[in-house]
């Protein structure tokens, strides 16, 4: 991903919170029939490896997974948010009219060499972990355990479990920073004011102080 230095996001702790946020990712890999994507709900363990591991599965109609016994290399991309930029929110646009449209978003980058796994028991213990933080919010949580267990062990059998060791990680954070004090608080005013709940969500992003 093609990073300018301005937008580049290193914090471990801001890319790892932003895979959290925003689980379900697009996997893409390489295989025989050229490029292929997926979007897949991922699970961060941050402690495994240096920039942490992500677990996931595929059905296994889903012939993806066939692919990595011989291209292993995946990319996971996490979308954060995003929001139109008018150059209407720039105060300069006044002053020289010298301002186009963008787009300001949050996104990561995640590779490495994925590994499939369709043993029972490792793929009941994903589901289980995944299940316990997706449901931990909702009023009355569902658990495994609340389905029959043929059930389960049927849906077992139709899918296929991953582990994606995080060789390199990447983060981009454009939300103005390439431009002036006056224009990065034009445009953090202009999508609070915004109908829109992602524009209000990405302008929460642009609270800190200018780094120019």
């Amino acid at each position: 991903m093609h990073i300018p230095a301005a937008f580049r996001q290193d914090d471990l702790a801001q890319l790892h919170a932003q895979m959290r946020e925003n689980p379900l990712a697009a996997l893409v890999s390489h295989g025989a029939s050229g490029l292929q994507a997926s979007h897949v709900p991922l699970l961060l363990v941050a402690e495994e490896g240096e920039y942490g591991t992500l677990y996931g599965h595929f059905a296994r109609a889903n012939p993806q997974w066939r692919t990595f016994a011989e291209q292993p290399e995946a990319l996971a991309i996490f979308s954060g948010g995003d929001a139109y930029v008018s150059p209407s929110a720039y105060p300069s646009k006044a002053e020289h009219g010298k301002a186009v449209p963008t787009w300001n978003y949050i996104s990561v980058h995640a590779q490495g060499q994925l590994q499939v796994f369709d043993d029972p028991e490792r793929l009941r213990q994903l589901l289980a972990h995944m299940t316990a933080v997706h449901e931990s919010n909702q009023p009355q949580p569902w658990a495994m355990d609340d389905a029959p267990r043929d059930y389960i062990d049927s849906m077992l059998r139709a899918i296929v479990g991953f582990a994606l060791p995080i060789q390199r990680l990447q983060g981009q954070w454009k939300l103005s920073q390439n431009r002036n004090a006056a224009d990065h608080a034009g445009v953090q005013q202009a999508l609070s004011a915004s109908p829109q709940a992602k524009d209000q969500a990405l302008a929460a992003h642009m609270q800190p102080s200018h780094p120019l």
